[in-house]
């Protein structure tokens, strides 16, 4: 207990500045490997702070790592810092308002994300410099988790390597250790080739591709039913060929996004789209050429972190949320339907609870509620690291996620303080494992025991590289 009012003391001192740069990131919405204004801030930090800096991790501009201590274990924690597009938002009202036409917003909490975690490795680095203790803690900042599989790609860079165990958390509705469930996805873009014509004069001249993607559509949509019923297949037309209806389109893109439980069974549904796609180049005469744009492993539970970091939720107790935080929640859950308020409940298997606006308890270790499975990157770091994440509450109950509700809950005061929380847990659960090399030990033979039932292999190709221009 000595240890952790220690840290969590610690973690107070500095949460002034943490809240300031969580505020200042937020006003800087940057998607996927455009980071540069945010890596910038968390960089700026990190050196006031003191960290040995490395930058361009896995050759990534906007990936950035801190490390302080010297000898013992090495405890990473995770930050993120994007943005997603199109959910520009004015932040502390409740009601839909674009801050920008069109912009970016951060409407998954990643600003918080990113300063909470590094709010928490600072603590952690002051508290080894008090207690003399042999000891590393890093913070690493990790670009593009939306959609751009920045921490696969650090993973495969070796940039984990020596890491003992990785800690990290995402903003949410509840209190919780995180069930460790997500899917394994893939990012695929299949490009069409075909061949221009007039569309009213010499029709049978031309080959359309953009009738190509719409068939290879229409073909993935009949195997739904043949698929796993929690698989996901979802796609996004990035070039309908042109805008002329009396062209035919030589030329058409669409971009698929395949999920499944683990890699085996992405890898199984991407060889099936790839037929569909060839049927598709057969049907209308076109050539069809397949390119991963990205692709992320399944998260990879770790039972004694997980117990370590309920225990440090629990002695911690949730965050103390004030009436103005309530006041806010309950205006944001006015704009919400009551089916987005009983999916966050039935995420933890308890009934709705009226007029509780924001979660002042913490779920039960264990507790399986109806999944709602979404994907990370951060699969790919607990397939190589014992990794541990928490769940911490900064929205109002019910708030969907990457929606503008987030994006003006950014900068309240509930977040702030579900932030705070956040970095307490984390750099609880950093100072715990370093006072403790059984915990360590504990932790890596659970995660060789996965390993012995499903090696890790990296879900990409070496010659897919970081998508680091936008669109690509």
């Amino acid at each position: 207990m000595q240890n952790s009012e220690k840290i969590w003391q610690l973690v107070d001192a500095r949460k002034d500045d943490y809240e300031a740069l969580s505020d200042r990131v937020w006003g800087m919405p940057e998607i996927a490997y455009t980071e540069y204004r945010s890596v910038a801030e968390h960089r700026a930090m990190l050196e006031k702070e003191g960290f040995r800096i490395t930058e361009n991790l896995a050759d990534i501009p906007t990936a950035v790592m801190g490390e302080a201590g010297e000898g013992g274990p090495v405890i990473a924690i995770l930050g993120e810092y994007d943005a997603l597009p199109g959910l520009s938002q004015v932040a502390g009202i409740a009601e839909r308002k674009e801050l920008e036409r069109g912009g970016n917003g951060h409407a998954c909490g990643h600003n918080l994300l990113g300063s909470a975690a590094l709010l928490a490795a600072t603590a952690v680095k002051n508290y080894l410099a008090d207690a003399g203790i042999k000891g590393r803690v890093r913070y690493y900042g990790c670009p593009a988790e939306e959609g751009g599989a920045a921490k696969a790609f650090m993973v495969r860079a070796g940039c984990f390597e020596d890491v003992d165990i990785a800690i990290t958390w995402h903003p949410g509705a509840m209190n919780r250790v995180d069930e460790a469930l997500s899917l394994a996805g893939a990012r695929i873009d299949y490009t069409f080739r075909g061949r221009a014509s007039h569309a009213a004069a010499s029709p049978h001249l031309g080959r359309s591709a953009l009738d190509a993607v719409e068939l290879m559509n229409v073909g993935v949509n009949y195997m739904r039913e043949h698929m796993p019923s929690d698989a996901r297949i979802h796609y996004a037309v990035l070039d309908s060929g042109g805008v002329a209806p009396n062209v035919v389109q030589a030329y058409a893109k669409v971009r698929y996004s395949i999920r499944a439980r683990d890699v085996s069974g992405m890898n199984a549904l991407i060889a099936r789209v790839r037929k569909v796609a060839d049927g598709a180049a057969l049907m209308t005469e076109t050539k069809v050429e397949v390119q991963m744009a990205t692709a992320i492993s399944n998260l990879l539970g770790n039972t004694p972190l997980e117990k370590a970091m309920q225990s440090q939720l629990e002695r911690l107790g949730p965050p103390p949320f004030d009436a103005a935080d309530r006041k806010y929640a309950a205006d944001i859950q006015a704009t919400l339907t009551p089916e987005d308020i009983a999916s966050s409940y039935a995420r933890i298997a308890m009934p709705v609870q009226k007029d509780k606006p924001l979660c002042d308890f913490v779920v039960l270790y264990g507790t399986k509620g109806a999944p709602m499975i979404g994907s990370t990157d951060v699969g790919d770091v607990s397939w190589v690291v014992p990794t541990v994440q928490a769940r911490c509450a900064t929205v109002a109950i019910g708030t969907p996620g990457h929606s503008w509700q987030i994006t003006a809950q950014g900068k309240s005061g509930h977040a702030k303080k579900g932030m705070v929380n956040a970095a307490k847990v984390m750099a609880g659960l950093a100072v715990e494992a370093l006072n403790d090399a059984a915990l360590i030990a504990r932790a890596k033979a659970d995660l060789k025991a996965r390993h012995e039932v499903a090696p890790y292999v990296c879900p990409m190709p070496d010659e897919v590289k970081p998508p680091l221009q936008p669109g690509t």
